[in-house]
């Protein structure tokens, strides 16, 4: 019943797109916070530089168009020149693909402060899962860096102006994004996209710097390989350390809904995973009283009622997953306590009727011998965030919650291989 619920999300949103001969819809997305210290640009780096960055999209499309940020900026952001191309390798370009974006017809644009800027678009058919090399030209530095720490994609930043060379000799490599937020593209009518919400289990932690190994993009290859499904652009809308209820490293999920899950073109329905820092950073520096413990399930469990009458009010279908087992991890040294309030919280999404669909996200990567934590064919080492091969079972695992039929997932046997880059 659920399976077939969440597959209307598809199914509803393709028909209503019939009406015209192509439409714009987010391809590729990712959520914007403040730079941190040790992650923001210099400003002898960022200002009157080159910065190059690559980015997948998930769907094609006949041409695209590109979301830049400022959102959280202080004041106004210009731009000098931003251009793209097909990249061809590291912190390389194709320079018969280069093209100069414009705004407004303008090449270069200025973006007030808090704002995100569409620019014209770019008549470049793009592929499937194809990269996409942006390369903006910047002037004065900002003095409140808007950024994607977590990208798991190597960005390259050299002095001066070299927008179009096609290689960047002698550039700094950094791990991060810094001002692009969106990639649409004109697809096909019956294409949509669905939003995936929450925290850095989303955004990738553990997954393989350059190797679009997420769960999101198993995902999103999924969807496309099944007629049913194909066209269906997967957003990644995670967000390292994010809470619902108090800001962390980034804003909580319910300030951001909108920037992050209305805002994105052709958006057709939400996924929600989120919770586990909510949960663990109760007791992470003092223990909290039994009472402390019963008023954050019930504020966690009334901010997903928020998130699905607001998606359902935009007209959005929602699918809420389960919260993984974290008992082991170092930051949060979780108890009985923690452990107790995550049943709790898993109890009410699988038994509630406000979502269409659950995704049992728990049953899947928890340790059969150890309930309470990840099974080590999953686990990074951490005790909270799975490796290539744990995100490759949750991708499938959503495909099936997704697709209008499907397998169990099979679990693979031994343990996760460790990566060497891990971001927050």
């Amino acid at each position: 019943m659920r399976r077939s619920l969440a597959f209307a999300v598809f199914v509803l949103f393709a028909a209503a797109a019939q009406a015209q001969p192509s439409h714009w819809v987010a391809s590729w997305f990712t959520s914007q916070q403040v730079a941190e210290p040790e992650n923001m640009l210099p400003p002898e780096v960022m200002g009157d530089a080159t910065l190059r960055q690559v980015v997948r999209l998930s769907i094609g499309g006949t041409g695209f168009r590109v979301l830049l940020s400022n959102a959280f900026g202080a004041t106004p952001l210009h731009l000098s020149a931003v251009h793209v191309a097909r990249p061809t390798g590291p912190g390389e370009i194709d320079p018969a693909t280069d093209r100069a974006l414009t705004f407004s017809g303008r090449p270069d644009v200025t973006i007030p402060a808090g704002a995100s800027y569409l620019s014209d678009p770019v008549a470049l058919p793009v592929a499937p899962f194809e990269d996409v090399a942006i390369t903006i030209r910047t002037g004065e530095p900002p003095a409140v860096e808007t950024s994607h720490p977590g990208s798991r994609a190597t960005s390259y930043v050299v002095a001066g102006d070299h927008v179009s060379d096609a290689r960047l000799e002698g550039a700094k490599t950094i791990d991060h994004w810094y001002l692009i937020t969106g990639i649409d593209v004109t697809a096909a009518p019956h294409a949509k996209a669905v939003v995936a919400l929450g925290d850095s289990i989303i955004d990738g932690r553990g997954s393989t710097t350059n190797g679009n190994d997420r769960w999101t993009d198993v995902l999103a290859e999924k969807l496309a390989a099944n007629p049913a499904t194909r066209g269906t652009a997967v957003l990644n809308a995670g967000l390292g350390g994010n809470r619902l209820l108090n800001d962390g490293k980034g804003t909580n999920t319910l300030a951001r809904f909108d920037r992050d899950v209305l805002a994105p073109s052709g958006v057709a329905g939400v996924i929600v995973l989120e919770g586990i820092n909510d949960l663990g950073t109760l007791t992470s520096k003092q223990p909290a009283s039994p009472e402390e413990h019963a008023v954050l399930v019930n504020r966690i469990i009334a901010a997903y009622e928020q998130i699905a009458a607001r998606a359902h009010t935009h007209g959005l279908k929602a699918m809420i997953a389960t919260i993984m087992p974290f008992m082991g991890n170092e930051t949060y040294h979780p108890d009985a306590a923690n452990e107790a309030d995550r049943t709790a919280v898993n109890s009410w999404i699988r038994t509630q009727k406000l979502f269409d669909g659950v995704i049992d996200f728990d049953a899947l990567m928890r340790d059969p011998a150890q309930p309470d934590r990840l099974n080590p064919a999953y686990d990074t080492g951490d005790h909270l965030h799975p490796g290539p091969a744990g995100y490759r079972a949750m991708g499938a695992l959503a495909a099936t919650a997704l697709l209008p039929a499907g397998k169990a997932v099979p679990r693979p046997h031994g343990r996760a291989h460790k990566t060497t880059k891990k971001h927050k």
